[in-house]
């Protein structure tokens, strides 16, 4: 039997992945509000695909799109995991993150952009991405892995906290750009010409915040790097977590110089790709663990020890 969900599921993880690169785009070139009204532009749904409306419409329309590839591999899940009725709930549980989206999405345009609303649409959006790379990971990904519990368990542990770490500094990255903070520090690496700048301005508190977290997620993941190494991760997990450092060594960058320019579009937008693109290996790397099985050896070896963490 040809089984399909996985397949939808890992589209959908690109599809996510290509929509918050665009929604960086409509933010970063300020067509947030090219159309006045939702769920229509201008009062129709076919409006001229032109300067701001382009890029505000066609976010609009792609995110169209990912509801009915969702609902597809919901359909799909529910028809071929029967023996796990798990995917379908959690699939369902993203179908409803992708409705509330849509809704927070509208209200950042009827609403007029508030700042606390644009942040939680984009927070749904890293939410919904997480969901969606667990269950691509468990159904596809990782299937037919083995780790021995205990490279299982420190590679969870490590994981789970760098993802947390990245989800806590995307949202953080969030209200930065949607309070208008993102120059709030003009100079890298320092701020203000200083290594801890003044902090009485909310402003420049919540830049050097997102700068201070950043540092932190680096070393998060390195800790990742260095334990699945010391307790014998399989070549997979050892791989995600060094490409996870590579991207978060190359966000850094970004970073940096979305500063430097003056928030120009093209770093300012891959900064919000590559943070989603961090999120998706870690999370996939923490799923990995989770779902992989003891090797034979492990369980001709030791099957004391196997019944004891399996309970």
């Amino acid at each position: 039997m040809n089984i399909l969900h996985p397949r939808a599921f890992s589209a959908a993880v690109l599809w996510t992945l290509g929509l918050l690169f665009l929604g960086s785009v409509v933010h970063a070139t300020e067509s947030s509000l090219a159309c006045p009204d939702w769920p229509t532009c201008f009062g129709t749904m076919v409006p001229e695909m032109s300067g701001g409306v382009f890029w505000e419409h066609l976010h609009r329309l792609v995110a169209g799109g990912l509801l009915l590839l969702w609902g597809l591999g919901t359909w799909l899940a529910r028809r071929e995991a029967r023996d796990r009725p798990w995917v379908f709930r959690a699939a369902m549980a993203g179908m409803v993150l992708l409705l509330v989206q849509s809704v927070f999405g509208g209200l950042t345009v009827i609403l007029r952009l508030p700042d606390l609303v644009s942040t939680t649409h984009l927070t749904l959006a890293f939410s919904f991405l997480i969901l969606a790379t667990v269950l691509a990971s468990a159904t596809g990904w990782s299937r037919n892995a083995t780790m021995a519990p205990a490279a299982a368990a420190t590679t969870r542990r490590w994981a789970v906290a760098a993802t947390a770490l990245i989800m806590v500094q995307s949202v953080l990255g969030a209200l930065v750009r949607h309070t208008d903070a993102g120059m709030a520090c003009p100079d890298a690496p320092l701020c203000l010409g200083q290594v801890v700048p003044p902090l009485d301005s909310g402003l420049v508190a919540l830049h050097f915040g997102h700068r201070v977290l950043g540092l932190v997620t680096v070393l998060a993941v390195v800790g990742l790097v260095v334990r699945a190494a010391s307790v014998g991760a399989p070549p997979a997990v050892r791989s995600l977590g060094t490409g996870a450092l590579a991207l978060v060594l190359v966000q850094v960058g970004l970073g940096v110089a979305s500063v430097l320019t003056g928030l120009a579009v093209v770093p300012v937008s891959l900064h919000t790709l590559i943070a989603a693109s961090i999120l998706v290996v870690l999370t996939h790397a923490a799923t990995m663990a989770s779902v992989a099985e003891p090797p034979a050896e492990h369980l001709q070896g030791a099957p004391a020890a196997t019944s004891a963490v399996g309970g």
